[in-house]
């Protein structure tokens, strides 16, 4: 008589059994994958039989296998909560430098700025210049943002204007010997201002004043007008010219050039700096004087504000100086054979050779995902089925424990033969 059978039907059912509860404790973890426990039977054959007549020695637990398949999100409204709609894992650096793999996307900054998990791994990304919104490595690295100190001010180097200057409009000096007499222009009329910042982040207004000349289709732009009251009397001098083409478009002088001077008082001595005025989006129409757009590219110093993930994974920061840039951008890592993955705790995996080696990449990029932020990835535990799994467990474990029974009996029945 063998109780390996039964012995065998036990141990895979508990072996069940403990993976049915871990699925079910686990039913509202963020970003976890359900597992199940697959079986196979076992035979002991004869060498150099053509079958076998056993009757089989039991049962095994083949393998514990992954369920890698998309979860329902839980929208949580927080900006730091990222889910992965599709392929893909959250690269990480565990703090003892090793690399390991998430789908739980409830990350935190800590005190230096870090971008990490409950675990304190760090959520590796690809830097991005703030200036150009390009990639400069294809290297993850740890995000940080700056969290400890403001961002450094940033001197403007540049002004775009966009705006109309009305065709109708008389020149300076206008025509008094006409009838009627055409009045001048005033230097004043077509005019506007905006803030251009030093390297060190302190603001100074400029002004662009248009007046057209006696040239048709010509105007002059000056940076400020004439002040009768001074002593002596200032004249302003023009910074350019500005010539269109008969159907309202800039043909000269697109591209100006004005030294800015920092405001007085100037305590530490800053050098004037210049300043190209983009003037390539103005126009010439018979409408009347409009500014639709008015920028420059420097700003002052700015503590961060605000962080949002966009679905490529781009990271875009806010700053109290009103500047909205690019950071980085979230690396995301897949795999030939997900199942491959060792779950390591934390909601974390590591890749085996069973796995093979990460394909890194960002979101919406080939067979990657997009990011969803302000949503969680819920568990994929359907806690129903998990229920009728467990019930079916047990009535496996109690089926083997009666064949023990049986077996048992049996050989006390053989014992006692006299």
């Amino acid at each position: 008589m063998s109780f390996q059978q039964g012995l065998s039907g036990l141990n895979a059912s508990s072996k069940n059994l403990d993976v049915i509860g871990h699925n079910i404790a686990n039913a509202n973890t963020t970003g976890f994958k359900s597992s199940r426990a697959e079986f196979a039977e076992m035979v002991a054959s004869n060498l150099g039989t053509s079958g076998s007549k056993n009757a089989g020695i039991g049962v095994e637990v083949a393998a514990i296998s992954q369920q890698f398949t998309q979860a329902n999100f839980a929208i949580t409204g927080n900006s730091l909560d990222v889910a992965i709609n599709g392929n893909g894992f959250f690269k990480l650096q565990q703090t003892d430098g090793t690399p390991a793999y998430t789908r739980a996307g409830n990350f935190k900054l800590d005190k230096d700025g870090a971008l990490i998990t409950n675990n304190a791994d760090s959520v590796m990304g690809y830097p991005i210049d703030p200036d150009t919104g390009l990639r400069t490595s294809t290297d993850p690295i740890p995000l940080v943002f700056p969290t400890a100190q403001p961002i450094p001010a940033k001197q403007t180097t540049k002004i775009t204007a966009s705006l109309n200057l009305d065709a109708r409009t008389t020149d300076a000096a206008g025509n008094p010997s006409a009838t009627p007499p055409v009045a001048a222009t005033p230097r004043g009329t077509y005019g506007t201002s905006l803030n251009v910042y030093d390297s060190q982040g302190v603001a100074k207004p400029v002004s662009l004043y248009f007046q057209k000349t006696a040239t048709a289709n010509t105007w002059d732009v000056y940076d400020t007008l004439d002040d009768p009251n001074a002593v002596p009397p200032v004249v302003a001098s023009p910074i350019g010219s500005l010539a269109f083409d008969n159907n309202g478009a800039p043909v000269a002088g697109s591209a100006l050039s004005l030294t800015v001077n920092p405001t007085p008082p100037n305590p530490n001595n800053l050098p004037a700096f210049p300043v190209t005025i983009d003037l390539s989006k103005i126009t010439q129409y018979g409408t009347k004087f409009a500014v639709s757009d008015l920028t420059q590219d420097g700003y002052t110093a700015g503590e961060l504000t605000g962080i949002n993930i966009e679905a490529n994974g781009m990271i875009q920061t806010r700053y109290s100086n009103g500047v909205t840039r690019a950071e980085g951008q979230v690396a995301l890592a897949n795999f030939r054979n997900t199942q491959g993955l060792a779950p390591i705790g934390g909601n974390n995996w590591i890749e085996t050779f069973e796995s093979g080696q990460a394909v890194l990449g960002t979101p919406t990029d080939g067979n990657f995902g997009e990011l969803r932020s302000g949503a969680l990835e819920d568990s994929n535990v359907d806690l129903t089925a998990e229920l009728v799994n467990m019930m079916t467990a047990q009535r496996a474990y109690q089926a083997n424990a009666q064949t023990i029974k049986t077996q048992d009996q049996v050989m006390s029945t053989l014992v006692n033969l006299r």
